[in-house]
Order: C-alpha cells, then sequence, then structure tokens
C-alpha cells in the first residue's frame, strides 16, 4: 500500500507541472498563430510524444531512469498531464460539425503521422544522447 501512495503522489506532483505547462504553451501557440486550427494542441502532443520517446530510451537503457518513481512522475504525471488527446477529440469533432472535413481530416492525419514521428524521434534522439542503440 506504502508503494501505491508513493507513485500516487508522484503522478500528482508531476500532474500538477504538466497542465499548467500544457495551458501556457497551447495559449500561446494560439495567440500568436491562431486558432482556427488545433496547432496549440497538435504543438502539445507532438512535442509531449517526443518527451515521451526520450524517456523511453532512457528507461531501455538500464539504471538510466530510477524505475517505477520518474516514470510515474515524468511520463505517467508531467507527460500525461501535459498532453491532450481529449482536447485534439474535441477541436476535431467542432471542425467536423462546422462542415470542416479538410481540416478535420488534416488534423488527424497530421497529429497521428506528427506524433508517430516524435516519438521514434525522441526515442532516437534519446538512445543517441545516452549512449545506446536506437
Amino acid at each position: 500500500m506504502k508503494d501505491v501512495l508513493q507513485g500516487l503522489i508522484w503522478v500528482i506532483l508531476g500532474s500538477a507541472i504538466g497542465g499548467p505547462t500544457r495551458y501556457f504553451v497551447s495559449g500561446l501557440v494560439g495567440r500568436h498563430i491562431g486558432e482556427t486550427f488545433p496547432l496549440g494542441t497538435m504543438v502539445i502532443n507532438v512535442s509531449g510524444a517526443f518527451f515521451m520517446g526520450v524517456l523511453a530510451a532512457a528507461a531501455a537503457i538500464g539504471g538510466m531512469l530510477p524505475m517505477p518513481v520518474a516514470w510515474q512522475f515524468a511520463a505517467t504525471g508531467f507527460l500525461g498531464s501535459y498532453t491532450t488527446v481529449s482536447s485534439f477529440s474535441l477541436q476535431t469533432l467542432a471542425l467536423v460539425r462546422d462542415g470542416q472535413f479538410l481540416r478535420a481530416g488534416a488534423n488527424v492525419t497530421l497529429s497521428l503521422l506528427l506524433c508517430l514521428s516524435a516519438v521514434a524521434l525522441g526515442y532516437a534522439v534519446g538512445s543517441a544522447m545516452l549512449g545506446a542503440n536506437a
């Protein structure tokens, strides 16, 4: 029970940082680029995927990421709160409901391709930085 509570505390701490960071970054993108297309959410999800790849590379190298506490804080807490599939889904639905089918399709396609590419790139970068084979 102690391990579960300790893990929960690390997730809460990471989440307390990830949510406000998402709010700040998404707002910054929206204010500078505009909000006719959900680029703020896309930037959040792509950057989160990249950093998840880096963390996964660190976790794959024995001893580089002290599991499970670091994973609970960084991956489950921070990145779980920072990234947002629910906002992506709602924004895509809003585009569809507004009849903007091309933008909705572009949002889905770009998000999927960019996030998968970002997690792979993050893993490769993390592996290279930490001296492991990708």
